[in-house]
């Protein structure tokens, strides 16, 4: 056995192999990976194919050995070697070719890993240029899950050490007095005070045991228009916003503020363009009444192809004609 494939093997597979399996014979892509690895493990000692497959699969036993044969080869020489579910899912993809339309998405379904249709390739985290009318550039501290309100919006803050604005006198004051009363524990004054930098758009926040003052900013992701929390794959346009930026510092470049007083811009977290990753796993539309970048139409053209997320619907609503039919839903 390579050495690649016995670490995966140790590192996944342990004594709760065991546990029930799902419909299509894995309870999860990790188990999925874990389960082909011993397979591989198995077929490299026995040349013997699992006999549950061929219930998945209509290419013949001898097909089958081909495939795990190829696939312990490319497990071995891969550099660095596949370990998450959708690596293990692109170097099948790499070689289950046959004229079978379903053997693929069969055998991927058999060890529970992620089909062709749902893996997102995103570039390399840079935005369309389309950049005319930029107004600022923000860096923020590091987000919390909380104040995701939907998929395309989110309130950050941002260490005023590094705000483009001066920040009022008296809003330091106020900071500086709040202070003072918490270090006398006054907390009742210390509350009241930090209602007032509140008020002003302002928050003092502990990070790592320091206490921030930080400037709030309320964002709307430029150019994607996301399904509201109330219409269908709404939760899942936020669930999914928030597993991107959750927790983390973003960049964020500010092109406009809209009526409702939200600074509208692109987003990138830890070197993935936030936009383009919520467009491409189709859970957005792209927003064409103020956005032209080609890009974006390419990207939610992509998604609709594949039938990804919303697209999976074959009538989708679209957010701004259901908030023009359900003004009281909203919010």
């Amino acid at each position: 056995m390579g050495n690649a494939l016995r670490l995966l093997y140790r590192h996944y597979f342990s004594d709760d192999h065991d546990q029930p399996l799902g419909h299509h014979g894995v309870s999860s892509s990790t188990v999925g990976v874990s389960a082909l690895a011993h397979h591989l493990f198995h077929f490299e000692i026995t040349f013997q194919v699992p006999e549950g497959l061929s219930k998945h699969v209509t290419s013949t036993k001898n097909q089958q050995s081909k495939w795990y044969k190829s696939l312990l080869k490319e497990w071995r020489e891969s550099k660095p070697p596949p370990k998450s579910p959708e690596e293990v899912s692109r170097l099948i993809i790499r070689i289950i070719k046959t004229p079978q339309g379903n053997d693929l998405e069969g055998f991927l379904s058999f060890y529970g890993l992620p089909l062709p249709h749902s893996l997102v390739e995103l570039t390399n985290g840079e935005a369309p240029l389309f950049a005319d009318g930029l107004m600022f550039e923000l860096h923020t501290l590091p987000v919390d899950a909380k104040a995701v309100p939907d998929g395309d919006g989110v309130t950050v803050y941002v260490d005023t050490s590094y705000t483009r604005e001066q920040v009022p006198p008296e809003v330091i004051w106020v900071a500086l007095e709040r202070k003072a009363a918490r270090a006398e524990r006054n907390y009742k004054k210390a509350d009241a005070l930090q209602k007032l930098i509140t008020d002003a758009g302002y928050r003092v926040l502990n990070i790592n045991n320091e206490e921030i003052l930080a400037r709030k900013y309320r964002i709307r992701l430029r150019g994607i228009d996301a399904p509201e929390n109330s219409m269908p794959y709404g939760k899942e346009a936020k669930d999914e916003l928030v597993k991107i930026i959750d927790g983390k510092c973003l960049k964020i470049l500010i092109f406009d503020q809209d009526q409702y007083g939200r600074f509208v811009g692109d987003i990138y977290c830890n070197g993935i363009f936030v936009q383009e990753s919520m467009l491409k796993k189709g859970l957005a539309w792209h927003y064409t009444a103020l956005d032209k970048r080609p890009e974006f139409e390419k990207w939610e053209k992509e998604a609709r192809a594949k039938r990804i997320g919303l697209w999976a619907s074959s009538n989708p609503e679209m957010p701004w004609k259901w908030r023009r039919n359900n003004r009281e839903l909203r919010y």
